[in-house]
């Protein structure tokens, strides 16, 4: 494919509401993880361009109007862009697919109509939301509680999810009357630059929303940036560390969303085939590549062998290939790196002694190129061995068998991380009560997590801090002031 026959080719960046010229020569190339050629090629930002893009944003915030809008216009400002989006979701879906490989099915259930819905729920949330209060003091007089936005706000969001992600850290930031510089992984360009389009359509005040594509160093300088007030970061837990690092030397607020490892405890009333199709539709759209799916399936010891032959029937009998084709139910890995480390963990495993029951490293049948890794069930696992404790990120389940429900939370809270998790059981009540005892910041009884923009989201531990969605999102963009008014005397 040459540069003219490009999917989606973009030379400029969206930088205080206009499409300008990166300051260097840097180029970002999207490869389809599919046919391993060329979809798109977009320009990425250099640290001039980062620096223009939080300029813009500080000067949107300090002097422009959006801060000073009733939440009201701010409300119809995020309306009008989710009508927009709408009207493009068939386009968003299709540059999905081209450059992660996400299944079109998949792309326009869970990357496109999902973002597109908590638009309109965030704005629903906003309406009702207590902008400012009175409380009663304890002195004889009433303080007024007033929410104010933040100021300018970094979102940076990684490749696996990429508008969702994007949505839940940006409309949030608008909403409350922050700025925002959105900086977009490589993996993931083309999505974002659409979205641009549609903010540039909607009609938001120059420097409310830039889009700058850029490397993992160019991010880094914008994380570090004196001019952001709150950085929002999606990614790996190693990358948050040093994110959280970066922020702390500018005393710059930050949340983060980070990896996991989460596990799905069958109890002994369970059903197997339920939970081993909770487990396929947690992250299997995304070849396993989701923070949040059940990766660990902690099962009673005497019925494993049942547990893992029916989470491999389900995973064996996805259609995995062209991630184009709208019956394709998985694709491939987003990148070359990723095949290997995937295929790598695999390998670990059966050096390890975890019986492979399904999948293994070779290609998927009748696939022939591609960065494709077969859906993959371990049993046998001990919970210490490395594919049970380390996030793979890509389709690969580890059975673990466990003696007593008991034994079944030990072994769930015996993780670094602590983002997910669900329990599966003919007695709801018993199923909240292992609710309360696993430590996640979510968690599903008889279903994964569902992701329901009225809850807050986010993790414990090494899963990072911080909450999206709900209330509490709306929140995280909002500094709290305190007022109070001396009693008027009155004239002598």
């Amino acid at each position: 494919m040459n540069e003219h026959e490009a999917l989606f080719v973009r030379e400029a960046l969206f930088i205080g509401g206009e499409w300008a010229a990166p300051s260097g020569g840097r180029r970002i190339e999207v490869v389809s993880p599919h046919t391993e050629e060329p979809v798109g090629r977009v320009a990425a930002a250099d640290v001039p361009d980062i620096d223009r893009a939080v300029a813009a944003a500080r000067r949107a915030f300090d002097e422009g109007p959006w801060p000073r809008t009733g939440p009201s216009e701010r409300i119809g400002a995020v309306r009008r862009l989710a009508a927009l989006y709408g009207e493009h979701r068939d386009a968003m879906a299709e540059l999905i697919t081209a450059e992660l490989g996400a299944p079109i099915s998949f792309a326009r259930r869970a990357q496109v109509a999902l973002p597109w819905s908590m638009m309109g729920a965030l704005a629903d949330i906003a309406a009702g939301h207590p902008w400012e209060e009175t409380r009663p003091g304890r002195y004889g007089q009433d303080v007024i509680l007033r929410r104010e936005p933040v100021g300018v706000v970094a979102a940076i969001v990684p490749w696996n999810m990429p508008q969702f992600l994007t949505v839940t850290k940006v409309v949030p930031a608008l909403l409350a009357g922050c700025t925002v510089v959105l900086k977009p992984a490589p993996e993931s360009p083309l999505d974002a630059l659409l979205l641009a389009d549609l903010v540039e359509r909607a009609g938001l005040p120059p420097g409310v929303v830039s889009v700058v594509p850029a490397d993992r160093d160019v991010s880094a300088h914008l994380v570090a940036h004196p001019g952001v007030d709150k950085v929002s970061f999606t990614g790996s837990t190693a990358a948050g560390r040093q994110v959280a690092a970066a922020c702390a030397a500018n005393l710059t607020r930050v949340s983060l969303e980070l990896g996991g490892k989460s596990a799905a405890i069958a109890l002994d009333d369970a059903d197997p085939a339920a939970v081993a199709t909770a487990v396929r539709f947690s992250g299997m759209g995304m070849a396993g590549q989701i923070c949040n799916a059940l990766t660990r399936v902690l099962v009673p010891a005497r019925r494993a062998g049942e547990y893992a032959e029916a989470v491999a029937a389900a995973l064996s009998a996805l259609r995995v290939g062209d991630p184009a084709d709208p019956e394709t139910e998985m694709g491939p890995l987003v990148s070359r790196d990723r095949q290997r480390r995937v295929r790598e963990y695999i390998d670990g495993g059966v050096r390890d002694g975890a019986r492979l029951v399904t999948g293994g490293t070779a290609l998927p049948e009748g696939v022939e190129r591609g960065w494709y890794v077969r859906p993959t069930v371990f049993t046998g696992v001990d919970p210490a061995m490395t594919v049970a404790r380390e996030e793979i990120f890509g389709p690969v389940i580890a059975v673990i068998p466990y003696r007593d429900e008991d034994e079944a939370v030990r072994i769930a809270n015996d993780s670094d991380y602590g983002l997910a998790g669900s329990v599966f059981t003919a007695d709801t009540g018993r199923g909240l009560d292992v609710a309360r005892r696993v430590r996640t910041g979510t968690f599903g009884v008889n279903q994964g997590y569902s992701m329901d923009p009225a809850a807050p989201f986010g993790g414990v531990k090494a899963s990072g801090y911080g909450r999206e969605l709900g209330p509490e999102g709306l929140d995280g963009c909002l500094d709290l002031k305190s007022i109070s008014i001396a009693p008027e005397v009155p004239p002598a």
